[in-house]
């Protein structure tokens, strides 16, 4: 029997800086998806990564006194660290430095230009070096960045250019067709707006800077780096080999939700051009914020993943998250709230039921649970929190998981077992066996 196959991605991280909690988040996100399609038996691939061209990859090592390469091949090395301390389940964590990324963003790029979907041309436009992103003047805010508050610069350079919008109807009709392709489906309805106000073509390369991957054709320009970092999606799973296809069916993108429509028009164009259907499942998350507003180094509201995990434990960090924040919407961060989450719930709730129902069987029963069914097991409800997660409803899956260990609690708190141990054994039995197996 075929397994069925189950393909979810973070999106790669830019190693600019080290880690925040959102890096933390995402790749948490995914594990916890990643490990339940493992428990229900299918074939899973779980890729993360680091994106490591673009002109503030360069800049930042020029400012390090490092080469580009020096400078990632040593920030790389924190984000690594932060998936082992976080316990991810990755299959593979790719480099856009990796050879053999490299190889697949050159062949998808001339295959286009033999194609005749990109072209030479000459570029002017508002530019974000922090998102790598040109903007137009009605994407602007004030001036500045939508994403990054900042204003942007003036940029005019040559430029090889891809056809995009020659891909609009089919894009528009993928999403208008799909009832999963952009989840929560509230930011579907941005990227259809969006898409109807025109696909324009895409500038795809750069010669203001010189750390990318060179156009093969043309070594006085690099690969725009967004069109060479969604590449990784493919040759994370060893495309162009017929391998990759048994994966590709079924993929989820797990990502920011300032990375959507990088990763639904401009993605589902280099797709369709090198004729692959595009992704079935794009899920963007809302950022992590502290005190209600978005982290930042200026105001000195970054948190540091790597120093929680140790002054609390991976564990705990991770249930905040799925517990705390409903996958999909914005969530706040605080010490605090984390703490409570940890006594009140993990502690208290998870902990006690475990503490003392074990020294218990351990007393009583010599370490050995008593055979026999348990029917207290059928009060959770597995279909239930299966079809949440399938929905990519974590949160709720976990506030039933929780429901039933408040239902044992409960149940042991009723049934008193401290008072059956010297007048009824075989209850006794029962009743450990019940809130044990």
């Amino acid at each position: 029997m075929v397994k069925k196959t189950f393909y979810i991605t973070t999106a790669i991280d830019y190693p600019s800086g080290k880690p925040h909690l959102g890096h933390a988040y995402e790749k948490i996100c995914a594990d916890v998806l990643a490990r339940w399609h493992r428990l229900r038996g299918e074939d899973v691939f779980f890729l993360t990564g680091t994106d490591e061209h673009g002109k503030k990859i360069q800049t930042k090592a020029k400012e390090s006194g490092l080469t580009p390469k020096q400078y990632v091949d040593q920030m790389v090395k924190s984000f690594k660290e932060l998936c082992k301390e976080l316990n991810i389940s990755h299959d593979r964590f790719i480099r856009t430095t990796d050879k053999d990324h490299e190889k697949v963003s050159q062949m998808l790029f001339e295959n286009a230009y033999k194609k005749g979907e990109i072209y030479k041309g000459f570029y002017e436009g508002k530019y974000c070096v922090d998102c790598e992103t040109y903007y137009t003047d009605r994407e602007l805010e004030n001036g500045c960045c939508p994403v990054h508050q900042k204003e942007v610069e003036t940029l005019k350079e040559e430029s090889y250019f891809f056809k995009m919008g020659k891909y609009e109807k089919q894009i528009i009709d993928f999403h208008k067709k799909s009832k999963v392709s952009i989840l929560p489906l509230f930011r579907k309805n941005e990227i259809q707006n969006r898409l109807r106000g025109g696909l324009i073509d895409l500038s795809v390369s750069r010669t203001s800077f010189k750390w990318g991957i060179p156009v093969p054709f043309d070594k006085k320009h690099v690969i725009y780096v967004w069109f060479d970092a969604l590449i990784n999606y493919l040759s994370g799973i060893n495309y162009p080999k017929k391998e990759y296809e048994k994966y590709w069916d079924n993929v989820i993108h797990i990502i920011g939700k300032d990375i959507l429509w990088h990763h639904t028009a401009i993605w589902d164009s280099i797709l369709l051009s090198a004729g692959i259907k595009p992704t079935k499942t794009v899920f963007a998350h809302g950022f992590i914020n502290i005190a209600g507003e978005k982290m930042s180094k200026s105001r000195g509201t970054v948190v540091d993943p790597l120093e929680l995990t140790k002054k609390y434990g991976t564990d705990t960090l991770r249930y905040f998250f799925m517990r705390e924040i409903p996958f999909g919407d914005d969530g706040n961060f605080s010490e605090e709230a984390l703490v409570n989450r940890h006594n009140n719930e993990l502690a208290n709730d998870l902990g006690n039921l475990l503490n003392r129902t074990t020294n218990m069987i351990n007393k009583y029963f010599k370490g050995q649970v008593p055979k026999g069914k348990n029917e207290l097991i059928n009060k959770l409800e597995f279909e239930k929190i299966d079809t949440a997660i399938e929905d990519l409803d974590i949160n709720s899956a976990l506030s039933d998981i929780w429901k039933f260990i408040n239902q044992c609690n409960k149940y042991i708190n009723d049934a008193k077992p401290w008072e059956l141990a010297n007048k009824d054994e075989k209850r006794l039995s029962l009743v450990l066996r019940l809130v044990n197996n």
